[in-house]
């Protein structure tokens, strides 16, 4: 009897023990680049995990060493201790406050392999930054943290980010389109369905804006947080992204559209700008309790070119015309290192709207005044920087052409708004959503940034998200997180540049062209009758064109027709009635004109057509 018992107990304890142990990790994935290795996995639905290990060999039957030392608690990894040209194999198990280690998931390899083109290394950055939004998110609300610390609450802007890079990653493939539409109908129902009110807690937003932070969980008002009109902006700019880009009639892609309209319509813009019509600007926030009592109204370049031109295509409670003349009203026009461009020395303040708006062939009055455009404007705020940085007036180590990049960010001392020029709290700080919110602007001097970052730093600053937030070299300082609102427009911008593709869908939004129109936007004109000469011997192609002394033209090139580049050396100031230009190669763009198999060029003048 006592021997029949001991073996039941036995066995007892052993379908305990199994019945506690971990599932394996699922949906595993693994990508590679030059000299690295990111692995990424779905959140364990068995309680209480601890946190993950990862093993390697480099034989898929093993056996298989254990690479991280403490418990990874991120859903992925990033291996830097990899040589090009070497397959390796992964595996992956859970591990739960007992101490009980799953199986081990899926084995999956990958070889890494020097970048052949700057294409590929686009694709990994791109990817990587991306995972950030999918992993970091909450699924079940689809909420995306501000940084990917433990702990953090939402930020809605980053949600916005999220929401755009998530139709990136279905074009490229790192995530199914029914996935995709998922998480983002998930998310809509979030910011539809939160309750609305004037309380201190327990609310989403008020009069259809919404908290800058939100608790993860609850998706409600986190800490004192304000209702941001910038942020909220920032969200709505991914809401009509989603609402463009899931154009299918299933019953998901239709409900997202439904959602996003539903959304968009029930801000009231006029509340948000108390002042109208004696002052048309809107404010940066509210508070229960205090209102609009200590935030003045935007006013002047910044972010918020964004907020006024969604606001005035507003269908419902729309800001008026006028807003804009109030908005442009604080602008300064100045030159800095041999550009001439409206400064805001954050560059994030040049990039946030780019985003989503394409600035390159349209001009408000300010602009057009001034013979240029928004998107000039950034390029020229971009090249200042840059020369800054080379010049580097204040001794900071490390600046130079290729390690540039002020704008808010992480620092030794917390997160400030560093920039330049004019120097703004410049401490040393290099943030690398800087150069990479650039890349659709000024690709000739963010490409080789980011490349440089990633080629000579990659074991400081390269993780499963992408690059860490910033580093200050003259404080030894490097950050241990990444930040939504910065990993976010390195993967927008990047696809911008390459192919346009969000620009492209966003301005079919109605209340984007609207909002355009209304603050005086015009279409800027292309010129005729261009010609091109071709000089097999040199290898070069020069255009010519009718021109109007004094005007001046900006010359693009594309391969396909539908992607196109600025030259940068192609901004001509005719001095008689005809211009031209010769294309030649780099700088003036990116490989000799003859080696493609197709070359396309256009040229459009700048200023009041």
């Amino acid at each position: 009897m006592k021997q029949t018992l001991s073996v039941l107990m036995a066995l007892l304890a052993i379908i305990l023990d199994a019945a506690a142990q971990p599932a394996a990790p699922t949906n595993v994935v693994v990508f590679s680049g030059d000299l690295s290795v990111i692995l990424h996995w779905d959140p364990d639905s068995s309680s209480g995990v601890s946190g993950y290990n990862v093993y390697r060999s480099l034989n898929g039957g093993g056996p298989f060493t254990q690479l991280n030392g403490g418990l990874v608690t991120a859903l992925g990894y990033c291996d830097l201790t990899v040589s090009d040209g070497q397959t390796y194999y992964y595996q992956v198990t859970a591990v739960n406050a007992s101490s009980q280690t799953s199986p081990p998931s899926a084995t999956l390899s990958t070889t890494p392999n020097p970048f052949p083109n700057d294409d590929a290394f686009l694709d990994y950055l791109e990817e990587a930054n991306f995972d950030y939004f999918w992993y970091t998110a909450n699924p079940v609300n689809g909420l995306v943290p501000d940084r990917s610390t433990a702990g953090s609450a939402c930020s809605i802007a980053s949600v916005g980010f999220g929401l755009t890079a998530i139709g990136i990653a279905i074009d490229h493939g790192w995530i199914t389109r029914d996935q995709g539409a998922a998480r983002v109908l998930t998310t809509l129902n979030t910011f539809w369905n939160g309750p609305q009110g004037a309380n201190a807690s327990g609310d989403i937003g008020y009069n259809g804006w919404f908290y800058h932070f939100l608790d993860m969980n609850t998706a409600t008002r986190s800490g004192s947080s304000e209702l941001s009109s910038i942020d909220t902006a920032l969200l709505l700019a991914g809401v009509l992204y989603a609402k463009q880009y899931f154009n299918a009639t299933n019953a998901a892609e239709t409900s997202i559209r439904t959602l996003a309209g539903a959304i968009f319509n029930r801000v009231n813009w006029l509340w948000m700008a108390p002042d109208i019509p004696s002052t048309n600007g809107v404010r940066m926030g509210w508070l229960p309790g205090s209102g609009f009592s200590g935030f003045g109204d935007w006013i002047g370049y910044d972010e918020a070119m964004l907020l006024y031109l969604l606001g005035m295509g507003a269908t419902t409670n729309s800001l008026p015309p006028a807003c804009w003349s109030y908005w442009t009203s604080g602008y300064t026009w100045a030159s800095y290192y041999g550009e001439s461009f409206v400064p805001f020395p954050p560059l994030f303040g040049h990039e946030y709207s780019h985003c989503w708006v394409d600035f390159r062939h349209v001009g408000d009055a300010y602009m057009n005044a001034k013979d240029s455009t928004y998107f000039e404007n950034s390029h020229r705020a971009a090249l200042a920087q840059q020369a800054y940085c080379a010049a580097d007036p204040l001794g900071w180590p490390g600046y130079s052409s290729t390690v540039w990049g002020l704008t808010a960010s992480d620092g030794p001392s917390g997160y400030a708004a560093h920039g330049a020029p004019p120097a703004l709290n410049d401490d040393g700080t290099i943030a690398f959503t800087a150069p990479g919110g650039a890349l659709a602007f000024a690709p000739e001097i963010a490409l080789p940034t980011m490349e440089y970052f990633y080629t000579h730093g990659r074991q400081r600053f390269w993780t499963q998200y992408g690059f860490i937030d910033a580093f200050n070299l003259a404080k030894g300082w490097y950050d241990n997180t990444e930040l939504g609102i910065d990993q976010g427009p390195i993967v927008i911008m990047a696809e911008n540049y390459r192919n346009q593709n969000v620009w492209r869908l966003f301005v079919q939004n109605p209340e984007v062209r609207t909002g355009l129109q209304r603050a005086g936007f015009v279409p800027l004109p292309f010129v005729t009758n261009l010609t091109a000469q071709i000089q097999p011997l040199q290898g070069t192609v020069t255009l010519a064109w009718p021109a109007v002394s004094g005007r001046t033209y900006q010359v693009e090139y594309s391969t396909n027709l539908l992607s196109w580049f600025m030259a940068p050396t192609g901004e001509i100031t005719a001095t008689n009635t005809t211009a031209s230009w010769t294309d030649s190669g780099p700088p003036g763009t990116f490989s000799a004109p003859l080696s493609d198999t197709g070359r396309f060029y256009r040229v459009f003048q700048y200023g009041s057509p």
